[in-house]
């Protein structure tokens, strides 16, 4: 069974005007019926941020706090939900800064197989290799540039052993009741906050398996609700009149060419590949299974790549939109809109290898559920400074680290005693972090990625509790700033 969470009041509870740490700052309007469960939660978050990779125990760092966090997810009161809701708040304030965001949603499974004592997970595939655990349907905001605003929505679910099979008649069901309604439910979501941010433009986006013709009707319900950027699965057989969608698309004039990023993923390499592009407004016809539902007016890009030897699977998108296209600088646009789809999946890999929530031991799935919500929010404030770096390099560090944090590290980086007076960039902060965490940023090694970012970050906390002993200041027992 999906969870779905409540629609999201923005501003029901006052924010705090001046956080005291970047946990207050992103959780600070949670809905808990006692304080001491919310400061429980600022500890738990900033415990697992200064050190992503560790079990709860050796991040809580004492048998108290380990056992307060072992109360905190077992209290039926507190869900992920309740606590991602406080994070979504924050986010959109994050929202309301841009013009165009970027609404990827996407799915990744959980695999607990290593857990068997854990109550109520359930299969996570079709096969017969007994792999259990959950399912995580999320959606993220970005910016166009890639940079993480925050999470909007999170379905997690573990399957029913007892509907297993379902998946042979999943065409005789309703969407209601099929897991493809994960994809309604994010939309729907997303158009709650786009009612919040009146200006800004929120494009939803998803990949092939998005590409469910119910999806296109939802947009019609909300007609200044959010956009919609799939890319169309060719099975589904979508035609355009009479003509199938691909047999029409090729026969459309080339608009230009331009080189677009493909990124590593499992053993392919990441490369740089020229893409002929071509466009044009499609009227899509509605399934047998959609009965009598309307038509829906699209704008169709096709992406292709010319087929090479050193290529093993050329380039070939057709990209399904709900914004308009009536130029190749336009049709180009939406092409690096679903090329950041990617910062999604970057998302999932610092959840699962940066965070490693797989590794969690907790005795109940409702349990994984509520810190995976807490592990959820760490996951994107590293991928958030990342992306800060990279994309705002100028800005003063001071944006997201407090002074001791920035002094601290300048002096363990350069072996001094005397800290400089002025605070370093953001940019020259993450390249510092990412060396205590192995980046030897040789030419043509690129931006840090996440990875060394969360490896730094552990060398940095004890560096900085080291350096408030020396110079008698008080520091908390973990990182305390916000963005």
């Amino acid at each position: 069974m999906l969870c779905v969470g409540p629609p999201i009041r923005l501003c029901e509870r006052p924010r705090p005007e001046a956080p005291e740490h970047w946990a207050e700052e992103e959780f600070g309007t949670v809905r808990l019926y006692d304080d001491r469960l919310k400061q429980r939660l600022y500890t738990i978050a900033q415990d697992f941020y200064k050190d992503p990779q560790a079990n709860i125990p050796e991040a809580c760092g004492s048998k108290a706090r380990t056992m307060g966090a072992y109360r905190f997810f077992q209290n039926p009161k507190v869900t992920m939900d309740v606590v991602l809701t406080a994070h979504t708040e924050a986010t959109i304030e994050r929202i309301n800064e841009h013009r165009v965001v970027l609404v990827p949603q996407d799915t990744t499974t959980l695999d607990y197989s290593t857990h068997p004592m854990t109550e109520g997970l359930g299969p996570t595939n079709n096969q017969e290799d007994h792999a259990i655990g959950l399912l995580l349907h999320d959606t993220l905001a970005f910016t166009e540039e890639g940079t993480p605003l925050g999470i909007l929505d999170a379905q997690c679910w573990a399957r029913d052993p007892k509907e297993k099979g379902k998946r042979d008649r999943r065409k005789e069901l309703p969407i209601e009741q099929k897991e493809s309604m994960k994809w309604l439910r994010s939309f729907q979501k997303a158009a709650h906050v786009q009612k919040l941010c009146p200006k800004s433009m929120l494009v939803v986006m998803g990949d092939r398996e998005s590409d469910i013709y119910e999806l296109f009707l939802e947009t019609r319900k909300e007609p200044d609700g959010p956009k919609l950027l799939v890319r169309a699965e060719k099975t589904r057989n979508r035609k355009v009149d009479q003509e199938l969608l691909w047999n029409f698309m090729a026969n459309q004039k080339v608009a230009g060419s331009l080189k677009i990023h493909v990124p590593r993923r499992g053993s392919r390499k990441a490369r740089d590949a020229w893409v002929k592009v071509r466009f044009a407004k499609v009227t899509l016809k509605p399934p047998k299974h959609c009965g009598s539902a309307p038509a829906i007016t699209v704008w169709a890009v096709y992406v292709t790549e010319k087929a090479k030897k050193t290529v093993d699977k050329p380039i070939e998108w057709m990209l399904l939109t709900t914004v308009e296209v009536k130029s190749f600088e336009e049709a180009q646009k939406r092409v690096e809109w679903y090329s950041g789809r990617w910062g999604i999946e970057v998302y999932h890999r610092t959840l699962k290898s940066g965070c490693r929530i797989e590794d969690r031991q907790l005795e109940t799935a409702d349990r994984l559920e509520t810190c995976l919500g807490v592990d959820m929010v760490v996951a994107w404030r590293i991928y958030y400074l990342t992306m800060l770096g990279r994309e705002k390099p100028d800005l003063p560090c001071t944006v997201f680290f407090k002074e001791i944090e920035w002094k601290a590290l300048c002096c363990y980086v350069y072996q001094t005693p005397v800290p400089p007076q002025k605070p370093p960039s953001i940019g020259n902060v993450v390249f510092m972090v990412a060396g205590l965490g192995g980046y030897l940023g040789r030419k043509g090694d690129g931006f840090p990625g996440t990875q060394t970012l969360w490896r730094g970050l552990l060398q940095w906390y004890a560096a900085t509790k080291m350096y408030a002993i020396l110079t008698q200041q008080h520091y908390p027992h973990s990182m305390q700033s916000g963005p």
